[in-house]
């Protein structure tokens, strides 16, 4: 499985002009199995759905499934979109046969005031793509370690963010820590640049079930990285070193 890391520099509320870019980094590598974006890779993190929201089936998901259908393989980012009356932070995994799968942001960022304009989610969403099956995370998630704790059902995180500088060491600790823990691979793909609030240095990186870095963008560029994930090494380290078969129970309860 073959995952191109999109380290974009989205245009503060332009998502045309965003997008135009986001197609020319996928063009410079155009052969792959996934290809992840950035949290909310079409506007940059805007706190002001009202200016940038889309309705769901709007012309950024639109293009997401062109370009799924174009490089044949699977478009993941998040998207600012308003639905039955309320505003998400979602993220879309779309297969290049059609289908759209969501995951609504679930940790809102409270510092920010991201709860104030946005709504919570409030399910979990796992994706089987090409015979992997992968858990989708939005940024702040990240934080929370109960929601992505791996019950046996995933094989590959993908965190989607907008982390700034001032935090990025939390960046760059946790994501290994939910690597380590959950015994999976970790793909987390953060944005570069400035908007009217902070300054990024990406540091989107690809971590191995063992915790080890195998891909890393380069830092605070634009940059496109590729990781291939080898699934049957990881069911034989899991057969291996039975992690999750020795957890501890547990549901979890959303409200």
């Amino acid at each position: 499985m073959k995952i191109v890391m999109i380290q974009s520099a989205p245009k503060w509320a332009d998502a045309e002009a965003s997008l135009a870019r986001v197609e020319q980094l996928i063009g410079e590598s155009p052969s792959a199995d996934v290809y992840v974006l950035p949290e909310m890779f079409a506007t940059g993190f805007c706190m002001q759905p009202e200016r940038i929201a889309q309705p769901e089936g709007g012309a950024v998901l639109t293009r997401m499934r062109q370009l799924s259908a174009r490089y044949d393989a699977a478009i993941v980012g998040s998207v600012a979109v308003v639905d039955g009356g309320k505003s998400y932070n979602r993220m879309y995994f779309v297969s290049p046969d059609g289908t759209i799968a969501r995951y609504d942001k679930r940790h809102l960022f409270t510092y920010s005031g991201e709860d104030k304009h946005y709504a919570p989610g409030t399910e979990r969403c796992i994706v089987d793509f090409r015979g992997v099956r992968f858990l989708l995370q939005v940024c702040y998630d990240l934080r929370f370690p109960v929601w992505s704790r791996n019950r046996g059902d995933y094989d590959a995180i993908i965190y989607i963010a907008s982390w700034p500088v001032a935090r990025i060491s939390a960046w760059d600790t946790l994501l290994p820590a939910r690597a380590i823990e959950n015994q999976c691979y970790v793909v987390g793909v953060n944005r570069v640049g400035d908007d009217p609030a902070c300054s990024y240095s990406g540091h989107s990186m690809a971590i191995d079930p063992r915790g080890t870095i195998v891909a890393r963008c380069s830092e605070s560029v634009e940059d496109v990285r590729t990781v291939t994930l080898d699934i049957d090494s990881l069911r034989r380290f899991r057969a291996k070193f039975p992690v999750i078969a020795d957890a501890d129970p547990f549901t979890i309860v959303t409200k």
